[in-house]
């Protein structure tokens, strides 16, 4: 039609009819089928849109034999199924919104950072070999990674398959874990030790709200319960008063024993502002479960310019905000460090570690003094 218009008036009409009849196909044929079509979309029990079928979907998505995980571009985990949960030795609830490198080893984590990333960009599926930090299967696990587009929301997702390179395979599905027929004796023995370290956590956090301990006080006990337990480094920092004007500023810095010293001191001295991870802790109460810590800077630096995860070689490390709930205020950050050998932080680790930094929030007293007790050991202590 809109060429007709450039048309000479006698050539016009055949053009014209040409377009009636192409309306005149849309009227007859396209137009009904797209009506059965949102027709369909309406009724209930069909379509994407049923809820029936999206509760099938998900009873499919956690009952695959295989570990499956959707995450976002950024690796942060979205869902994953129960097989998941047990390769990464996790409830599914903690480890949504975490990145799920925090799991790899450190040789592994770029790489799956970068992969995960190209496919949400439509570069295509691809798969790649990683280790886990706290493997649960005998050798390397391999990763496929596929991009989805979950209906309804604008960026693509990465749902990514983890299956073992060498054997457990369960009742012949391939890339199955199996449970084992027998407990397994390290992970119960490190159960019982959490146990026991949440045990005597609750009676020194007990004995401290007895005795009326103050906030310094509080931290300096509770960091004396986790200090080479627990982890080799334990850091506690107190959040600003109500204030406008106030600063954060460090209760407690205990080291293992051959740190004792210009190390301790350095640490205990050093400003809270000047640490990102403690700054997101308190101001935005971030949680954050680092394995080998690719920024080196993440904890600031000492007085000599040397950064902090350097001189002390951190190898994982936890920074968590203590609140009694996750709408509360910020009371203050606890930051663990481990180092050299020492078995990194596996995520059911940090989420015990949750649990007992919202039980110190809890025996903290309401008002925080903007200096500290005179009965309160000094930092470093």
């Amino acid at each position: 039609m809109r060429t007709a218009r450039a048309l000479p008036s006698q050539e016009r009409l055949s053009v014209l009819d040409a377009a009636l009849f192409e309306l005149q196909h849309v009227v007859d044929v396209l137009w009904p089928r797209y009506e059965e079509l949102a027709a369909a979309s309406r009724i209930p029990g069909g379509g994407r849109a049923d809820p029936h079928e999206q509760q099938l979907l998900r009873a499919l998505f956690q009952r695959m034999p295989i570990a499956v995980v959707l995450m976002d571009r950024e690796s942060a985990v979205r869902r994953m199924n129960f097989a998941a949960t047990q390769l990464f030795n996790t409830p599914a609830g903690y480890a949504t919104g975490r990145p799920l490198t925090s799991s790899l080893r450190r040789d592994g984590q770029a790489a799956l950072r970068s992969q995960v990333a190209a496919v949400a960009r439509g570069e295509g599926d691809r798969s790649l070999t990683v280790r886990l930090s706290q493997p649960t299967t005998d050798g390397e696990v391999r990763v496929t990674l596929a991009a989805l587009r979950p209906p309804g929301e604008p960026q693509p997702a990465v749902l990514a398959a983890f299956q073992p390179v060498t054997g457990h395979a369960a009742g012949g599905a391939a890339g199955a874990w199996r449970p084992r027929s027998g407990p397994d004796l390290a992970e119960v023995t490190r159960h019982a030790e959490l146990l026991d370290l949440v045990d005597d956590m609750a009676t020194a956090l007990l004995g401290a709200a007895l005795a009326g301990a103050g906030p310094e006080a509080v931290l300096v006990r509770a960091a004396e319960v986790l200090a080479g337990r627990f982890a080799d480094w334990v850091i506690a920092d107190l959040a600003p008063s109500g204030d406008a004007a106030g600063a954060p500023r460090r209760v407690v810095a205990l080291g293992p024993a051959g740190a004792v010293g210009d190390r301790t001191v350095s640490l205990a001295a050093q400003d809270p502002a000047d640490c990102p991870l403690v700054v997101d802790a308190l101001r935005e109460g971030v949680s954050s479960l680092r394995v080998s810590p690719p920024d080196a800077d993440a904890f600031g630096r000492d007085a000599a310019g040397a950064p902090v995860l350097v001189r002390e070689e951190v190898t994982s490390l936890l920074c968590i905000p203590l609140r009694t709930s996750p709408t509360a205020p910020v009371r203050g950050a606890l930051t663990l460090f481990r180092t050299g050998g020492r078995n990194p932080f596996e995520m059911a680790e940090a989420g015990a570690a949750d649990r007992f930094c919202r039980h110190i929030a809890l025996t903290m007293p309401s008002a925080v003094p903007s200096a500290p007790a005179p009965d309160a050991p000094a930092p470093g202590a």
